[in-house]
């Protein structure tokens, strides 16, 4: 059972347990996005072939499929052993929320990735075997196979920021789910959805730019480059400005499900209502702010009311800090939030109450005792009142409680503000390219190419503010990473984990050197500019 587990994890099994994890999920990422970002861009080259009949256009879809197929096959590599992790280091996470979490997962291995995998095949063998309208629909339902397992994903991802659709059942010691639409749509999985994948599509436009210029720059291939920049500079610019858009409504959910991430990421230690939002401040990025004895980071710049507007909708709204979290606190309107204190006694009121139930079924004369069932119902009861802070009673020090505010504080900022940077150079570049001007500009020729790792630190930011700032939930409010980790010896992980260190950057090393190459040969061009 979780409550015994803990006893005999050591924190470095746990330690080593995260840092595997990460390391397969950051590897995983730098695959992913290319992959959702260049199947929107190869889809529109080739419906340009379907429309126009023109080979320019087949050539150009072709030349970007190669490209997106190398990077598929890595990315599907990782992910698979990013999922076999659930059950080797994460198994007590697996066992007491496997009802839950598996039934995502088992529909996009079923369904995302048998569709994605099938349609591959048609894309890259059928060219002449299918109609260039079945063909074009495999391309289509290749990139949507891809956003699509993408979605079952974040969906689990999502249900552990915000559980929702759930119940505990105590005789089996599972949370089981009570509503597949409640997991499948919930607020948090729409927004994640869509936020993760147009910040996908920005890698992808970057990626598309950044080629194209390369070429202008060695003067070559002179006409893809520029129908490419005008393609991927429109995608990434409407895809930038709907990551701003669906960020903000993201923000706004974290504000009312987790607080304490967006005080760590505002380094917000006392709360209160017309709260500005930070634009700059010091915050020590190697060391947790004393957030006990402080009232706010030095040199603290901050845009008016705009916290508490981008919190709460209202200008004058309530934003508790980190402080205020854990001692509790009473906003205008009368709601009372209980302190950390009172959150960990209930949760191990929880604990308790859960082990008694148990032990009661146990008893041998339990089925013909009524006092012994109508003791085992008031247990039950008690469960069900302090089941909303069952994780907390696995809370050692309230300090656990607080994320890696330096971390948090500068990730969010530097997502945020590559992401400005993006809008604007989309905006420059569509321009230019449609001015006819695009080939002249050599600085923005070497910025794009600058910008395409720059787009992959604002992607891993973004996951960054996302995973850590919910520290130390695996589920939140629910299970913390120490009771959620399999009970298996450190150095087993400590190995595994140098092991992927090293198949992985192999893998990201045999993938960058095969994409140079093409990138390098370039398109191969036909002899007839039309085809029927």
């Amino acid at each position: 059972m979780i409550q015994h587990l803990l006893l005999d994890i050591t924190s470095s099994t746990i330690d080593w347990s995260r840092a595997q994890f990460a390391l397969t999920a950051i590897y995983h990422w730098l695959f992913v996005p290319l992959t959702l970002g260049l199947a929107v861009i190869m889809g529109i080259m080739e419906t340009c072939y379907y429309r126009t009949r023109k080979r320019f256009w087949k050539d150009a879809a072709r030349f970007w499929q190669r490209l997106f197929g190398v990077n598929f096959a890595m990315g599907v590599a990782t992910g698979i052993i990013l999922e076999f992790e659930f059950g080797t280091n994460w198994s007590n996470y697996s066992w007491f929320v496997g009802d839950i979490f598996g039934a995502p997962l088992a529909i996009e291995g079923i369904v995302a990735f048998f569709m994605e995998s099938t349609f591959v095949a048609v894309m890259f063998f059928g060219w002449k075997k299918v109609s260039p309208g079945f063909h074009l629909a495999s391309t289509w339902l290749t990139g949507l196979g891809a956003t699509f397992s993408a979605w079952w994903i974040l969906v689990a991802n999502a249900w552990m920021q915000y559980p929702v659709g759930c119940t505990f059942n105590p005789d089996t010691m599972r949370n089981e789910m009570v509503s597949f639409m409640d997991v499948a749509l919930s607020p948090f999985a729409v927004d994640k959805f869509f936020h993760t994948v147009t910040s996908a599509w920005i890698i992808g436009a970057l990626f598309t730019v950044a080629v194209s210029c390369y070429y202008l720059l060695k003067n070559r291939e002179h006409k893809l480059a520029v129908e490419s920049i005008k393609i991927g500079a429109a995608v990434g610019l409407f895809a930038a400005l709907m990551t701003a858009m669906t960020g903000d409504k993201s923000a706004y959910m974290v504000s009312q499900a987790q607080p304490m991430k967006l005080a760590a990421m505002e380094a917000l230690y006392e709360g209160g209502t017309d709260q500005s939002l930070t634009a700059i401040a010091w915050v020590n990025p190697l060391s947790q702010p004393d957030y006990r004895n402080t009232q706010e980071p030095p040199l603290r710049i901050g845009i008016p009311y705009a916290l508490s507007f981008l919190a709460t909708r209202d200008f004058h709204g309530y934003v508790p800090g980190v402080k205020n979290l854990l001692d509790g606190y009473t906003t205008p309107d009368g709601q009372k939030e209980p302190s950390a204190q009172e959150k960990i006694a209930m949760g191990k009121k929880a604990i308790t109450t859960l082990a008694q139930y148990r032990a009661l079924k146990k008893d041998a004369a339990f089925a013909s005792n009524d006092s012994l069932q109508a003791l085992a119902e008031s247990y039950k009861a008690t469960l069900a009142e302090n089941m909303k802070y069952f994780g907390y009673g696995y809370i050692k020090n309230e300090a656990e409680l607080v994320p890696n505010i330096p971390l948090c504080f500068y990730a969010f900022r530097v997502m945020v503000g590559l992401g400005c940077l993006f809008i604007l150079f989309f905006a420059v570049t569509l321009f230019l390219a449609y001015r006819k001007e695009i080939a002249r500009f050599k600085w923005l020729h070497v910025a794009a190419i600058i910008l395409v790792p720059l787009g992959y630190i604002g992607s891993e930011s973004g996951w960054i503010v996302a995973e850590m700032g919910r520290q130390p939930w695996t589920i939140q409010d629910m299970l913390p990473v120490g009771a959620a980790v399999s009970d298996i010896q450190s150095g087993s992980v400590a190995l595994t984990f140098f092991i992927f260190l090293i198949l992985f950057t192999a893998m990201l090393a045999v993938e960058l050197s095969i994409l140079f190459r093409q990138i390098q040969r370039g398109p191969e061009h036909a002899v007839s500019e039309n085809e029927a």
